[in-house]
């Protein structure tokens, strides 16, 4: 009871929890940073596909997906999307899954077994629902008793299909074709979370209009960023609220304004 504020950073489910023992406690403020479903847009005249590609294999596959800002979906303009899927293929022969001691290693195990039976769990929904495989799309290296999961990427994925609407935690990427901007719009924000988006375009113009109209709190333009210590970072609806970390923002969830009113007599 004598604590007035608690801040916490993981899963949505558990985010619910604590606004439910804030509520039989004192009422205590609780900022949260919960889970995300990031949506990477790559528009008609993104710069240099092969750069978009190692940007978004990135996103999706740093610290093995489990991230609460990963990029899980790949939104892509209909005219690029053949060769910028080509691209992720060829690309992903570069990230290494092994021992994460190991230089050389670029994607680790999930943390624990049940962890690993969730993501591949993903994957075959993903499968049963219609999305076809081409790179990964299983367990690896299960000699070595590791809980290793090959990076998967999956195409033609519908945005209803429970790998583009669940957050997965885990090295799988869902790529959406789209053929209008508003179209691209529609399907990044059609989502229950809003922790973060990437966007790439030449067009600087193109860069505003989208990057407003994406429902995220952070959006990165031809890049992949969460920002960095002098940015607030924080999401929209189920990805969090009451405050940013990061950032003066970051010291003023920590504080309370006060009316203080004095009458001068005499």
């Amino acid at each position: 009871m004598d604590v007035d504020k608690v801040t916490f950073t993981g899963s949505t489910e558990v985010g619910r929890l604590f606004l439910q023992y804030a509520a039989e406690s004192n009422l205590k403020e609780v900022t949260l940073e919960c889970g995300g479903k990031s949506p990477q847009v790559v528009l008609a005249d993104a710069p240099d596909l092969d750069q978009v590609a190692a940007d978004v294999l990135f996103a999706g596959f740093m610290n093995m997906g489990e991230n609460c800002s990963c990029g899980s979906r790949l939104i892509v303009h209909r005219s690029v999307h053949e060769a910028l899927v080509e691209r992720l293929v060829a690309q992903l022969d570069g990230w290494i899954v092994g021992d994460p001691l190991d230089p050389g290693t670029k994607l680790g195990p999930m943390i624990e077994r049940p962890h690993l039976d969730k993501v591949l769990g993903y994957i075959e929904a993903g499968r049963a629902g219609g999305a076809r495989v081409v790179a990964g799309g299983g367990r690896t290296l299960e000699a070595t008793g590791g809980y290793f999961v090959a990076p998967t990427i999956f195409d033609d994925v519908r945005n209803d299909m429970k790998i583009a609407r669940e957050e997965i935690f885990g090295p799988v990427l869902s790529t959406i074709p789209f053929d209008t901007e508003d179209e691209a719009i529609a399907l990044a924000n059609a989502t229950s979370y809003g922790l973060a988006a990437s966007l790439y375009t030449k067009d600087l113009d193109t860069a505003f209009r989208v990057g407003r109209a994406l429902r995220a709190g952070t959006v990165s333009v031809n890049a992949y960023s969460e920002g960095n210590i002098s940015t607030p970072f924080g999401g929209y609806k189920e990805s969090g609220f009451g405050g940013r970390d990061k950032g003066l923002e970051a010291l003023e969830q920590y504080t309370e304004k006060k009316t203080l009113w004095i009458t001068l007599r005499g």
